[in-house]
């Protein structure tokens, strides 16, 4: 007998956490459904999505690396975040059988930022490839009195603040640009840090201190979930958010599309446990 199921797809899969969350989700709402993780190659995702069309169980997936840029063509519709963004993570079926896509990290994003009023106050974000694009459609909303982006490719990160409707400036990522001094946010959209990539430059953890009191360091890695970043950030007193909590936020999002009701958040410390195990 088969359930209800949806899954993640990418290409490797196997170190994704998303069958955890959202597997535990369906636990604790007592839903007769399952979550799963599908390896799926370039070359198989045109052969993948019109084999799940025609699987009336399938619910929808999640997208990770390196497919997020390759979605769009192969399904029906995609909102506007997908224009923004210019990535779709998160595919279901709507009401009429159509493919829809949308970018859920940007959810993602606003969970790990919006308990900082950012209204007239300044935010720095390094980086300016997918993950940097969601959080500048999430700042882009947010009455921010300026953005800073560090980037090592400037037009690049100039097309993609354009492209996501967001009034930024671009500096170039290197020592004393003066971007930290008076930030209320500071948001790590790229890999710098994480666990086998380039550590976090040491000009980047000195210029902290120039921080506004009380402000956020959000990193969006987390592997390691206490990274170089946000031990130094913690060190001078400030906020930090880490990528655990945009994990599981952009999560919930894509679960009430699969699976029709919304997570119970009351239980994200005990998921929180035992993703951190």
């Amino acid at each position: 007998m088969t359930k209800p199921y949806a899954e993640v797809i990418g290409d490797p899969i196997a170190h994704s956490k998303s069958p955890i969350i959202h597997n535990f989700w369906l636990g604790k709402l007592g839903i007769d459904g399952e979550y799963r993780a599908c390896h799926v190659r370039r070359e198989e995702l045109a052969g993948y999505f019109a084999g799940r069309r025609q699987d009336p169980d399938w619910r929808g997936c999640n997208v990770t690396i390196p497919h997020k840029e390759s979605i769009a063509p192969l399904i029906d519709r995609v909102d506007a975040r997908v224009s923004a963004v210019g990535a779709v993570n998160t595919v279901w079926r709507d009401g009429d059988g159509a493919l829809c896509g949308t970018n859920t990290d940007v959810d993602g994003v606003e969970a790990a930022v919006f308990g900082q009023a950012l209204a007239g106050r300044k935010a720095v974000v390094i980086g300016a490839g997918g993950a940097a694009r969601a959080a500048f459609a999430c700042l882009a909303g947010a009455s921010c009195a300026s953005v800073l982006i560090l980037a090592r490719s400037p037009d690049k990160a100039r097309r993609a603040a354009q492209e996501c409707a967001l009034a930024a400036a671009v500096l170039p990522f290197r020592a004393g640009s003066g971007a930290f001094a008076g930030a209320d946010l500071v948001i790590n959209a790229t890999q710098l840090g994480m666990k086998g990539q380039d550590a976090m430059p040491g000009f980047v953890l000195e210029e902290l201190s120039g921080m506004a009191s009380g402000g956020l360091v959000f990193d969006m890695v987390y592997v390691p979930l206490q990274t170089e970043l946000l031990k130094v950030a913690a060190g001078h007193g400030l906020r930090t958010s880490d990528g655990l909590v945009m994990l599981v936020g952009q999560a919930a999002t894509a679960f009430g599309k699969f699976f029709g009701r919304l997570p119970l958040r009351e239980h994200d410390a005990e998921l929180r446990g035992i993703l951190t195990s």
